[in-house]
């Protein structure tokens, strides 16, 4: 089996029984705010659009390039398809063309052509990507690969127990927009920023630890920030609170804890992988040189694409746009239907919309509105002036062109774009990133059933003194392989959510309250 590195989460697979080509992104996403780095713009994406077989992960815009979708990949190649719980991703790719679908099962192995065979896990929750993520399992003459990418299953089992992996691709480095757009004192972003970073690898070898796989391939990441008003989330200044480190950073920090068969995939770097080995040829004498002189890369990046982030910029303003009565004619039928979210929720969020720059240093920006979503009246109207949990501040030009456009992921937009500010008070709460990732019909629907759905996990586990339900309150991970308590705190390592085990109280965000009690304790009685 060849792969070849194509950038960020992509990649060219060639077996003697076809080709796949894995999520092609090229372009800038989010608001130009996204660039893949490497700057893999110069492949010959002709030739790999010509492949067999196309999987497209999910729906983040760093998964699904519209634009090279359209232009580079051939139309008479066939889509490997998760199975989603909305016909979303099929939809959009059938408005860019392609005609030829395979809809596959989650977990279940599906034989091609030739003796291929491919399997991919569909992650379905609210939270997972836009409406769900996704891995590829692939096996072609007894070598096996796994691209996980970014999804976060809870379990690997599925994977491993379908025979020895030899090559497993998976996410290392920060993709979300905390803790650098909180307005928090600076010693706060860092220490925050430590700690998910510090999250990010503790989650990622537990991954490569759970799977075993011949060779890691560290890859879906980081991205890289062009655009000089977000040049500082660059991981180039030293910052050990930066979410952003590189593959090289990675690769680094595992050979520090004994891991020696890690491969870095370059854009162009091609891996030959067998069942006894794996023989990589890079597109530069010496990848840890590239990565030492990564800044001045970066900026020779910027020059090329300057042109590309100012036409972006002059398409966002749509003045004739009356952004509160098209917020309210949008957003109060989908706030209608939301009734596990709202409740979770429990009060308004307000938008405040300047104009100018908005970030750290917005002295010219100018606030012009401020509006709110209110979930409680269930209603989008001015701020009033009341107290709110949750505040955003962006532009008004970058709401305009939300509306404009009809985005119903906000996340997927806005918000990974990290072209706004925030503040909370009190805990995070999850809900109102899932609502605003929710804005049509479709999406609320699924969304609210997918809550109402869960139920409290009746298998109990023993953890150090305590006795705890299995399955994390959050999105079910395995506590048996990610839950650590100290200081009677259970921290669940998959995502970093945190619990009161004296109480049961969540402490990383509103509601997901978690069973558990003192080994010791005596038994309650039968009522």
């Amino acid at each position: 089996m060849r792969v070849t590195g194509t950038g960020h989460a992509s990649m060219f697979i060639e077996t003697g029984a076809g080709s796949i080509l894995t999520d092609p992104w090229v372009n800038p996403a989010y608001f130009a705010s996204w660039f893949p780095f490497p700057d893999n713009s110069g492949l010959d994406w002709d030739r790999l659009g010509q492949a067999d077989y196309l999987y497209v992960s999910h729906l983040h815009r760093d998964h699904f390039d519209a634009k090279n979708l359209k232009e580079r990949i051939s139309k008479n190649t066939t889509v490997l398809l998760p199975a989603y719980p909305t016909s979303e991703l099929r939809d959009e790719l059938e408005a860019l063309g392609f005609r030829h679908f395979i809809e596959t099962v989650s977990d279940e192995v599906l034989e091609l052509d030739g003796g291929l065979k491919v399997m991919i896990q569909a992650l379905t929750s609210p939270t997972d990507g836009p409406i769900g993520d996704s891995s590829l399992w692939v096996e072609y003459d007894g070598v096996r690969l796994l691209n996980q990418n970014d999804a976060r299953p809870t379990d690997l089992s599925v994977f491993r127990d379908l025979g020895h992996v030899h090559a497993h691709m998976l996410q290392f480095s920060g993709a979300i927009w905390y803790p650098m757009v909180y307005e928090l004192p600076q010693a706060a972003k860092t220490a925050f920023g430590k700690q998910k970073r510090a999250r990010q690898f503790d989650r990622t070898v537990r991954y490569i630890d759970d799977l075993n796989a011949s060779w890691v391939f560290p890859i879906a990441g980081p991205p890289c920030f062009l655009d000089d008003e977000l040049w500082q989330f660059n991981d180039i200044f030293g910052d050990e609170g930066n979410i952003f480190p590189d593959q090289q950073v990675f690769v680094d920090h595992l050979r520090e804890l004994g891991y020696d068969n890690a491969v870095i995939p370059l854009p162009g770097t091609v891996a030959e992988i067998t069942a006894d080995g794996c023989e990589v040829t890079q597109p530069v004498p010496d990848v840890a040189e590239f990565f030492a002189n990564k800044e001045q890369h970066l900026r020779d990046y910027r020059e090329r694409q300057r042109i590309v982030i100012e036409a972006e910029k002059a398409s966002w303003s749509h003045p004739e746009i009356d952004v509160l009565a098209t917020m309210k004619e949008r957003i109060e039928p989908i706030l209608s239907e939301a009734e596990q979210m709202a409740k979770g929720i429990g009060g308004p969020v307000r938008f405040d919309l300047v104009t100018g720059k908005n970030g750290d240093d917005d002295t010219d920006a100018e606030q012009v509105e401020s509006i709110v979503v209110d979930f409680l009246d269930r209603q989008v109207r001015p701020y009033a002036g009341e107290k709110v949990r949750y505040r955003f501040r962006t532009e008004r030009r970058l709401i305009e062109h939300l509306l404009y456009t009809g985005e119903v992921d906000w996340v997927n937009s806005l918000f990974l774009s990290c072209r706004f500010s925030a503040a909370r008070i009190g805990q995070y709460n999850e809900f109102v990133y899932a609502f605003f990732k929710c804005l049509s019909e479709e999406r609320i629907n699924y969304a609210e059933g997918w809550y109402a759905e869960q139920k409290p996990d009746a298998e109990d586990i023993v953890l150090g003194d305590w006795v705890v339900q299995r399955r994390c309150p959050h999105l079910k991970a395995d506590l048996t392989r990610f839950g650590k308590i100290e200081d009677g705190v259970l921290t669940c390592q998959m995502h970093g959510w945190k619990f009161d085990l004296a109480s049961g109280r969540c402490i990383t965000s509103v509601g997901h309250e978690i069973r558990s009690s003192r080994r010791d304790a005596p038994a309650k009685p039968e009522s």
